[in-house]
């Protein structure tokens, strides 16, 4: 995917390979692991990272900026794992191709759940990181009722709803659903459950009768 990242707050982007740049961002999601971003100095940040305090500035304009950093690189290793993993699966069944991709955004927000979780706490807050999560939202909206809609012309899927609103209700869902689980807001389902039991909602909603295939 192209990328979403762009000045919001920052400093312009600097080369992806700058090491305290990279620095700032893994200190941040180490930090975030345990306290929440309003609780986190710019101190802390510059002095995990082995820098000052103006150097740090000389990066990011503020922690919101660091945060929506962070959120933007997570936002395109799901993209880049699903895109993968759909090009592997092209030619398997639905079960086993959606089962796939699925598998591969919930690995990647599980992998930084601390990021996906502080982003949805600072969301309603913090217009930036609103902005940024509803533009992705709409492109994985749009993208799932495509993909429903190819479903429905060949004959594979049968007609029902219209293609976007499923597109939105099931998107939705794995939004909530993988939120309630990384952050333990019950009700959740079962970590090791998550893939499955979207993976049987998506089918039973796409395709009414068709279970995925062993």
């Amino acid at each position: 995917m192209s990328s979403v990242r762009q000045a919001r707050g920052r400093r312009p982007v600097r080369p992806s390979g700058d090491d305290r740049e990279l620095a700032i961002l893994a200190t941040a999601e180490a930090l975030l692991a345990g306290r929440p971003l309003s609780e986190i100095s710019i101190d802390e940040l510059a002095r995990g990272a082995g820098i000052s305090r103006p150097t740090f500035y000389f990066y990011f304009a503020s922690k919101d900026a660091v945060l929506l950093s962070l959120l933007d690189r997570v936002i395109e290793e799901a993209d880049l794992a699903s895109s993968l993993m759909l090009e592997r699966h092209a030619d398997d069944d639905p079960g086993r191709r959606l089962r796939a991709i699925i598998a591969a955004f919930h690995e990647t927000f599980r992998e930084h759940r601390a990021v996906a979780l502080a982003c949805a706490q600072v969301r309603a807050t913090n217009p930036e990181v609103r902005s940024l999560w509803a533009t992705v939202m709409e492109k994985w909206v749009s993208c799932t009722a495509l993909a429903i809609q190819a479903e429905r012309d060949r004959g594979a899927a049968p007609a029902g709803l219209p293609a976007r609103d499923l597109s939105i209700v099931l998107n939705s869902m794995n939004e909530r659903v993988m939120y309630a689980t990384f952050g333990g807001d019950g009700p959740a389902v079962a970590e090791p459950d998550v893939v499955e039991t979207l993976l049987q909602v998506w089918l039973s909603a796409i395709y009414r009768d068709l279970s995925p295939q062993s």
